[in-house]
């Protein structure tokens, strides 16, 4: 049975216990999002653990389900970036030519424009809804995903094994889903974890800048930006949100080396 390492563990306990409260945050929070239930920035009580916010609502429950929007919204992105530009990466090293170079200079186009600068662009202008969000953050990160999926399968593409599977006949779809993809996962999964992270401060980044998540719903961008007036008097009410972007990074991070550890080097072709 392999051991696993104590900072893999402590990774995979908050990681967990994140995602465990985001699932279950309805069953968990002590008070409805929006009630107000209290004098404005009350400090911590047994009634309530984390005090309140900027109008009196419980700052644990505005957590919990902060988080469950923020994790939800940096989820969906990430799969939406990582089956996107995996899947275009992949073709684009397997086809070669000129569908290699269009797809290619296209990324690096995109590329080229700061990416929250783009986003606020296209949200400044759009409807601004959790579709919107995952849609625009999910496209924009694809492009880093698609130039690692890239990179990885051109060198994987020239190897015996997938030489082999040309000469049996095997189809595109066979290498790319066959003989690219499972060998190609141990980078991918180690940029997961950093594309999800990355998902988490963006999505709290345009939160704070005010074309995020909208109130009354909660994400921990925006608590930030509800109690930012606080920190001059003192009220740690928007270090909260703070300690809780940074606690859900490093764990993630732990468990991504930990991953990347174990499915390290090539395994050769499925068959």
């Amino acid at each position: 049975m392999t051991r696993i390492p104590p900072a893999a563990l402590i990774g995979l306990f908050f990681t967990g216990l994140y995602f465990f409260v985001a699932v279950f945050a309805p069953l968990i929070a002590p008070y409805s999002m929006t009630e107000i239930v209290g004098d404005v920035w009350e400090p911590s009580s047994s009634e309530h653990w984390l005090g309140t916010d900027n109008i009196g609502r419980d700052l644990l429950t505005r957590m919990i389900y902060g988080g469950r929007t923020t994790i939800f919204i940096a989820t969906a992105a990430t799969i939406l970036s990582f089956t996107l530009g995996s899947i275009l990466g992949f073709t684009a090293a397997v086809v070669g030519g000129w569908i290699d170079q269009a797809m290619s200079r296209f990324v690096d186009l995109i590329m080229s424009i700061p990416t929250l600068i783009f986003a606020l662009v296209v949200l400044s202008v759009m409807p601004v809804t959790l579709f919107i969000l995952i849609l625009v953050m999910g496209l924009l990160d694809s492009t880093r995903v698609y130039r690692l999926a890239r990179a990885v399968a051109v060198d994987i593409n020239v190897m015996d094994f997938v030489e082999a599977a040309k000469l049996r006949g095997e189809g595109r779809r066979w290498i790319i889903f066959r003989e690219i993809l499972p060998n190609a996962l141990s980078p991918l999964v180690a940029e997961m974890g950093l594309r999800f992270i990355f998902a988490v401060l963006f999505v709290s980044t345009l939160s704070f800048l005010g074309l995020g998540v909208q109130p009354p719903n909660a994400d921990w961008g925006g608590i930030v930006k509800e109690n930012k007036d606080g920190i001059v008097y003192g009220i740690p009410a928007a270090l909260v949100p703070a300690v809780a972007i940074a606690t859900l990074a490093i764990s993630v991070n732990l468990v991504a080396d930990w991953v990347l550890n174990r499915t390290t080097s090539l395994k050769g072709g499925r068959g």
